[in-house]
């Protein structure tokens, strides 16, 4: 079985590590702690594609990344599985604090992105890869 991440979420992020069921990816936009975990399966576009233990994976694999990023000071969480412009099944998991660049909006068509310095991006990655 092959994987083929859609090319969407290959311009907007940066592969961080694979974990048992998802490619972890890091969104571009440093105004935010965001995650993006791809179920490493072809032709999947909703949670209900997945078989039951998939889902329970995606589902363990969802609250490790909130843990992350939690840990790194969030103060709130928002996950959403949308796929209204990227078909392919992907869940945003993003963390969220009182006064960031959307709050208490959601962060889609907020602003433009903002690019990471190195130094933040590495201790991000770092944080996940080592979470």
């Amino acid at each position: 079985m092959s994987f083929e991440l859609h090319s969407r979420l290959a311009a907007d992020t940066e592969f961080v590590c694979d974990w048992p069921l998802c490619r972890v990816l890091l969104m571009n936009d440093s105004r935010y702690f965001w995650l993006i975990l791809v179920p490493r399966r072809d032709s999947l576009t909703e949670i209900t594609d997945l078989s039951a233990e998939e889902r329970a994976a995606l589902m363990e694999e969802t609250a490790r990344a909130g843990r992350i990023i939690k840990s790194a000071g969030a103060a709130k969480l928002n996950i959403a599985a949308l796929g209204n412009q990227v078909p392919q099944l992907h869940m945003h998991v993003i963390g969220r604090a009182p006064g960031d660049a959307a709050w208490p909006n959601p962060v889609w068509g907020r602003g433009e992105a903002e690019a990471y310095d190195p130094a933040r991006k590495a201790r991000r990655l770092g944080l996940v890869r080592s979470g």
